[in-house]
């Protein structure tokens, strides 16, 4: 029998998909990409949504915005209304919806559930501006009055989160680094389905080139100096693909073996990928999808134990870690490297427990076993 999502789950059953805010497309969001194939009839319900910053496949799916979709300035200002994110989810009525399946990493799981439904949330980590919120501030440029008030508003919403996440039957994480923030942070179990990659997009390779490449967003956490200084230390080739605030500072680091790629198009990145040496991981991530796109390359990755790096990299087999976050151990890990070999073909394989359709599989798989439980 098939359900209503037309996903044959085993009953019929009417889903909803919660997701915070459609601002950006990025990693979250190609997830509700690939959850919106999963489950292609069910209606996406968010704070706001900004269209032109989407592909135009967005447009046509059927999304439903809050009371925040009228607000001004939304492009420019949105961060400005934190404080109303929780009552836009709380005002939706999702009466009639025998599933829901909320996408999040800050309000969308506090959403008011029907009785009788179930509620699984797809978590990508707990609310990091309320659980972690010293390195939250250290990434965002705010003036004085809103760092006074901010911790007030913090306080609260940590309280806000506390309360509303015992709705939720079933957690979801993305890894199990985020499994354990979980644990820690809500005192609640949770599953993992490791998040989609879009391994088939890139181009297999045999033979990778002579340089090492990073890339990222340029910001302080992603540590990019280790690759940028311990590749200068030892005369080893390094591209960067990326931009971001960080890059006057990685410039003047930079020496003659760094080049500075900025950003590129996907093509580009995919040709990239497949013709270096290695790619270089130095950042902790509660994931990390570009280490996967590598790997789905056949490229070995380099990277810092710990984080979903964890989870993904395989020491020895689809490249190598480093114990700590300094230019010596990177350093001491590329000399390693240097000294091992690697089959591209068993790299591409381990790409492939993380593709969009293994994803989809499990999600699938979730929901159904959880729409059966009384």
């Amino acid at each position: 029998m098939t359900d209503r999502a037309g996903n044959g789950i085993g009953k019929l059953m009417k889903i909803a998909i919660i997701h915070d805010f459609l601002i950006q497309y990025g990693g979250a969001e190609r997830t509700l990409d690939a959850l919106h194939e999963a489950f292609p009839q069910a209606p996406i319900f968010t704070s706001l949504f900004i269209p032109e910053h989407f592909p135009a496949r967005f447009s046509t799916w059927n999304v439903r915005t809050s009371f925040m979709q009228r607000l001004p300035f939304l492009t420019k200002h949105f961060k400005k209304f934190l404080p109303l994110y929780p009552f836009a989810f709380r005002s939706f009525d999702l009466t009639g919806f025998d599933m829901i399946l909320s996408s999040s990493s800050a309000f969308a799981k506090g959403i008011r559930v029907p009785a009788g439904s179930k509620h699984v949330c797809y978590c990508y980590t707990p609310m990091r501006f309320v659980w972690d919120r010293k390195r939250y501030l250290e990434n965002e440029s705010l003036p004085l009055l809103a760092r006074l008030l901010l911790p007030v508003v913090l306080g609260w919403l940590k309280q806000w989160d506390l309360q509303h996440n015992q709705s939720v039957d079933l957690f979801i994480a993305i890894s199990r680094h985020i499994q354990n923030r979980i644990q820690t942070f809500y005192g609640r179990n949770s599953g993992v389905v490791y998040p989609p990659v879009e391994v088939d997009s890139f181009p297999f390779s045999e033979q990778g080139g002579d340089y090492f490449i990073v890339v990222s967003r340029l910001t302080p956490y992603k540590r990019i100096e280790l690759a940028v200084e311990a590749c200068e230390k030892l005369g080893l080739p390094l591209k960067i693909v990326g931009q971001g605030p960080f890059e006057a500072e990685l410039r003047r680091r930079a020496g003659p073996y760094t080049e500075f790629v900025g950003a590129v198009s996907f093509d580009s990145l995919k040709q990239l990928l497949a013709g270096a040496r290695a790619f270089i991981f130095p950042g902790e991530e509660d994931f990390g999808i570009a280490p996967v796109e590598a790997m789905a390359c056949g490229r070995p990755v380099i990277a810092l134990a710990a984080g979903g790096a964890l989870e993904t990299v395989v020491d020895g087999e689809t490249g190598c870690f480093f114990d700590a976050p300094t230019v010596e151990s990177l350093a001491g890990a590329l000399q390693r490297f240097d000294q091992q070999s690697f089959d591209p073909k068993k790299i591409r394989r381990q790409a492939e427990k993380f593709s969009r359709s293994a994803f989809i599989e499990s999600i699938r798989h979730v929901v159904g076993g959880v729409s059966s439980l009384p």
